[in-house]
């Protein structure tokens, strides 16, 4: 028998099948993870098919070494998966392969966790002389309890009694496996919640469903999550899995802690922020089918689930879904592929789906099912848009409004919490010279330095660099430096200044270590009044009852951007940060500060009409050549040597243009530049963008990468973004 094997090597070179003979002594199956030779050297390959016969000439064909795992590692479906997305998305296969296997599988350094029990072995303890107390003492403990850790006696009682016992054959040790379950301290109280008439028929519709795109479209605090929670209870009562991803792990403590309460240990949790151990156990569970439903971000739809009977993508418009480094895809597409695969529904739920979803639910792709009211009935946050142009007019020069000081005293004097936005982490996004305008900036990378107040430090965001913080503007002398625009770390330290309650801080900075987001959630959970301030990471998916306020500082940060998203971005942050006040019974507040209260996109949020911002937004789309009437396709070129970089862009840029000859009128846009983020971590970077009608873009993206693989790079990177979801 002749096995078909993909081997575990990333190089486009060996991007291909290799065929090698089966010994008869091996008993290998499509899945197996095997040791192959491959050329001078032994390397691990993952078996995709067996046949009977090879094209090529059986007397070179090379024997499998042997098979590394007493169980396949990849199911058919996985296999499936990775032609699906090697086509799809232009990735080596055993790019793809690596998705579905852990570092810490595929090491196989990290091991079950095998724990040593002590068990009483015999009724009769005659042996034991009567001055033998703490051999006496550890079998009257064995009497009560059953069994014990080896470890736990040994430190109560001495291991020398133990080690006394084990001889005397009196108590016997075995070896138990033990799961390294992760830590999650978020409590989420237990309660019946009966469905409304809305909820309850959308769990119908999905439910009785087999293969099906959902688009669920309902209100922030509309009940999402028990739908996702009831569609799953129907997929396990036909004794079939499931996956639940979320775009953040800050939102994964919550969520888990409400499908714990739900589902038991029927749960497991897959994120990077888990230990090796964790991993390994969480991953294991999955695969043995001890656990059934998986929970996680981006990585979790790689799941080593079988059977799986339901698909949940929450906050589907969030643009982590997207993955931006190598290897590059798109979750909607490898979860819809998935769900066929399965011939199972897929339900991508939001209460501000992206312009793309709602476009395909509009053309009937996807089938659109609302949740139109809050499930508890309570009216949305009422939103209060302040110009903060007629602030400064009235002397307020200062961080708040009047109007948020005045609410935010009326939220603290009631002992109830508030939640305060500013997608900007750090003290100050830059220094600045007053006099000569200078800016400092990373030595590797082309952007301005953030300041750090805890640290007095000055932060490099891209590659983490640090600087001492500038006291004196090395380039005119002068002492004259300002502040630039405010960070989360800047608003804390307002605060403090103003009010004498406890003051959280959610960002990339206060969450550097494990668990961390964990435990600032839980402790401004059970402490009012409070205020947490944050970054987008407390902008979607968190449900405190208590939250009656949010503010946002600067609603127009994401409107500026320089990318035809930034309108959308800006209408979902404020719909899904406003969503977080008013979630139970006490009604909702919402402030927001804004320098251009006139914008469409401000009307449209404060009204909370989705349909109204979708209508403008898709015609402005459609008549300046956006997606989703076109695709957008981003070459990236980038290398340590600039002249370089620009050599090997301009070989790209004249090879493109002659496809475009004859392709003409398939192209929307073809341009070549400097990124706006010029320099990253040490690497100059240029780019490629185009913009291409969908008739004949499978044909053309197909061209365009046979180019970029033909290239003979020295020191230069070139990757490929089909929809990119950032263009700096």
């Amino acid at each position: 028998m002749i096995a078909e094997v993909i081997v575990d090597v990333l190089s486009s070179n060996v991007d291909k099948v290799f065929d090698y003979n089966i010994p008869p002594s091996l008993d290998v199956v499509v899945g197996d993870r095997v040791d192959v030779p491959f050329g001078p050297r032994k390397v691990d390959g993952f078996v995709i098919n067996i046949k009977d016969t090879s094209n090529y000439d059986l007397s070179k064909l090379k024997d499998i070494i042997s098979k590394k795992d007493t169980q396949p590692l990849l199911s058919q479906n996985m296999v499936r998966l990775c032609f699906f997305m090697k086509q799809k998305f232009y990735l080596r296969l055993a790019d793809t392969i690596r998705l579905f296997l852990p570092p810490v599988i595929r090491s196989g350094k990290v091991k079950e966790k095998i724990v040593q029990y002590v068990y009483i072995n015999t009724d009769d303890f005659s042996c034991i002389k009567k001055g033998a107390k703490k051999q006496l003492e550890v079998l009257t403990y064995l009497q009560e309890k059953g069994k014990e850790k080896h470890s736990v006696l040994a430190q109560k009682f001495g291991a020398s009694a133990v080690k006394a016992l084990i001889e005397k054959q009196l108590v016997k040790v075995e070896g138990a496996q033990e799961n390294r379950a992760p830590q999650n301290k978020f409590s989420v109280a237990k309660k019946e919640i009966v469905l409304n008439d809305q909820q309850q028929k959308a769990v119908d519709i999905i439910s009785k469903s087999k293969y099906q795109p959902f688009l669920l479209h309902g209100v922030t605090g509309s009940g999402k999550t028990e739908v996702y929670i009831n569609c799953i209870k129907s997929a396990l009562k036909q004794n079939k899995t499931a996956i639940m991803l979320v775009p953040e792990i800050s939102l994964t403590p919550q969520m888990f802690a409400r499908f714990k309460n739900a589902f038991g240990d029927t749960v497991a949790i897959l994120h990077s922020s888990l230990s090796q151990g964790e991993r390994f156990d969480e991953w294991n569970r999955l695969k043995t089918g001890k656990a059934k439903i998986a929970i996680g971000a981006r990585s979790c739809i790689f799941a080593p689930l079988d059977n799986i009977g339901l698909i949940v993508v929450d906050e589907e418009h969030d643009s982590s879904y997207y993955s931006e480094s190598n290897p590059r895809f798109h979750t909607h597409e490898v979860a819809k592929y998935l769900a066929y695969l399965n011939n199972c529904p897929l339900i991508l739920g939001s209460a501000t789906p992206s312009i793309e979803s709602y476009h395909l639910a509009k053309k009937g792709e996807y089938r659109l099912v609302q949740l139109t009211s809050r499930a508890n009935q309570k009216e949305l946050p009422n939103i209060e848009i302040v110009d903060m142009l007629s602030e400064i007019h009235s002397g307020n020069t200062g961080i708040f409004s009047y109007r948020f000081l005045n609410e935010l005293e009326q939220t603290i004097a009631d002992k109830k919490q508030a939640m305060i936005f500013i997608n900007r982490r750090g003290f100050s996004s830059f220094l600045m010279c007053k006099e000569c305008g200078y800016v400092p900036k990373c030595e590797d990378c082309d952007v301005s330095l953030v300041y750090h107040k805890e640290d007095d430090m000055l932060k490099c965001h891209y590659c983490n660099r640090r600087y001492r913080p500038l006291k004196v503007c090395p380039k005119c002398k002068s002492q004259s430096i300002r502040f630039g625009a405010v960070g989360t770390q800047r608003v804390v330290d307002e605060l403090k200044k103003l009010f004498n309650v406890p003051i959280f801080r959610l960002d990339n900075d206060s969450t550097q270590n494990k668990n961390s987001y964990i435990d600032i959630l839980e402790e401004f959970n059970h402490t009012s009044p409070a205020i947490l301030v944050g970054t987008q990471m407390i902008a979607k998916g968190h449900d405190f009852n208590n939250v009656t306020l949010v503010g946002i500082v600067d609603a127009d940060m994401s409107l500026h951007f320089s990318d035809y998203k930034a309108i959308e971005r800006t209408y979902q942050l404020i719909t899904q940060v406003s969503g977080r006040a008013g979630r139970s019974e006490s009604e909702g507040k919402v402030v927001l500060q804004t320098y251009c209260p006139k914008h469409f996109v401000y009307r449209c949020a404060s009204n909370y009409d989705y349909t109204a911002f979708f209508k403008k937004e898709i015609n402005l789309r459609e008549v300046t050549h956006f997606p989703p009437f076109v695709n957008i396709m981003r070459i990236l070129v980038l290398g340590e040597d600039e002249q370089k970089v620009m050599g090997v862009l301009e070989q790209l840029y004249t090879q493109i243009k002659e496809l475009k000859q004859t392709y003409t009128s398939d192209f929307v846009y073809l341009s070549a530049m400097k990124c706006p983020k010029r320099r990253l971590q040490k690497n100059y970077r240029y780019q490629i963008l185009l913009r291409l009608y969908k008739k004949n873009e499978s044909e053309i993206v197909g061209k365009i990468y046979d180019i970029c693989d033909k290239l003979k790079l020295n020191k230069v990177s070139v990757f490929i973004e089909n929809d990119p979801q950032n263009l700096s």
